[in-house]
């Protein structure tokens, strides 16, 4: 039992008690993401892991760090905080996957501006299921009371992942060609980019985020928005794993299309892209007829329905669809082609 107490920070809004119980409370979530290479456990200075370089010639550490952004702000409308640590750990692993790495582990930061042990722990949930749903370990973190900063309800996460890739394995689009086909995985929605325009869209701070609504099948706003960020380390790593010549790939986050598509190809080549080839979601139809926002906008803004590209030479994009079908990505599908010209272009924008 931990002792310490201190009235006169109490007073000011701290509880270090209440750290204490979120810590307790927190554990069980934490021990699903225990993997090999996990040296200690939380409430240490420091987490320690050791990794299993065995097999790699050149280990190369690669590291992402990332938030949720205002998409959070739904979270605290509907009191619903147990997806976002999700999308906080995906937003990380889906960069550093992007180079070839193999997720390691993950730590996190909870600023917070009343310290509640059961939100607390109902966050990091999220994180664990992000972690369990990546392979990867949670082995450290922070939670940090902010009185008078924030309002008590307020919170904001961040953190950062780090995995390992062999230098020979490095995937940095260098090797991308004219001709490759450009795959597409689904993705689960609007994921967490774009939130500050939804909300203006949605007036959000107004909406009525529980009621059902027809333009979205019936799910309510706030479900839909709330959808966790879709994790696709699995579905690469089954590429590799087969054997599939992954030449390139792209997060779609901040910056749609135009911006995310171009960092993983060459100087001088660009990628022409099929919309009609992306299955559609009523949620980006709903946020641009409400935004009255332009085609371009919309793709440079949001994933629309992609939340990850791959480069793979032509005659290996059926074999990888295959791999990728079996690893849980059934909708995947060929989406465009990489091309002479620079840039990205859309059929219809």
């Amino acid at each position: 039992m931990n002792n310490s107490h201190s009235a006169s920070y109490a007073a000011a809004g701290v509880d270090i008690e209440a750290g204490y119980r979120g810590v307790q409370l927190m554990k069980a979530h934490v021990a699903r993401t225990m993997v090999p290479g996990v040296v200690s456990g939380i409430g240490g200075f420091g987490g320690l892991f050791a990794p299993d370089l065995a097999g790699m010639k050149e280990p190369v550490l690669v590291s992402g760090t990332d938030g949720v952004g205002t998409k959070l702000r739904v979270a605290q409308l509907l009191d619903r905080h147990g997806t976002i640590g999700v999308d906080c750990v995906a937003m990380c692993v889906n960069d550093i996957i992007c180079c070839g790495a193999k997720p390691l582990f993950f730590l996190d930061y909870i600023a917070i501006g009343k310290n509640v042990p059961e939100k607390v722990a109902d966050i990091v949930s999220g994180v664990a299921e992000g972690c369990v749903q990546s392979g990867c370990a949670l082995i450290g973190g922070e939670t940090a009371e902010h009185p008078g900063v924030m309002a008590p309800d307020d919170y904001d996460i961040a953190g950062f992942a780090v995995g390992a890739v062999d230098r020979e394995k490095i995937i940095d689009g260098s090797r991308v060609g004219e001709g490759d086909a450009l795959l597409g995985l689904t993705s689960s929605g609007v994921h967490s980019n774009g939130f500050s325009l939804v909300r203006k869209v949605f007036d959000i701070e107004n909406a009525d985020l529980t009621a059902p609504m027809d333009e979205l099948e019936g799910k309510s706003l706030g479900e839909v928005l709330l959808a966790p960020t879709k994790i696709y380390v699995r579905a690469v790593r089954a590429l590799i794993d087969g054997g599939v010549d992954l030449r390139g790939a792209s997060h779609i986050t901040g910056g749609g299309f135009f911006e995310n598509i171009p960092r993983m190809l060459p100087e001088g080549l660009g990628a022409r892209i099929a919309p009609g080839a992306i299955p559609k979601q009523p949620i980006f139809d709903l946020i641009q007829r409400r935004g009255d926002i332009s085609d371009r906008d919309m793709y440079n803004t949001f994933n629309m329905g992609l939340g990850m590209v791959l480069a793979v030479p032509m005659d290996q994009a059926e074999r990888a669809l295959e791999l990728l079908a079996a690893a849980g990505e059934a909708d995947a599908a060929r989406v465009g082609v990489v091309t002479k010209s620079g840039g990205v272009a859309f059929d219809s924008v």
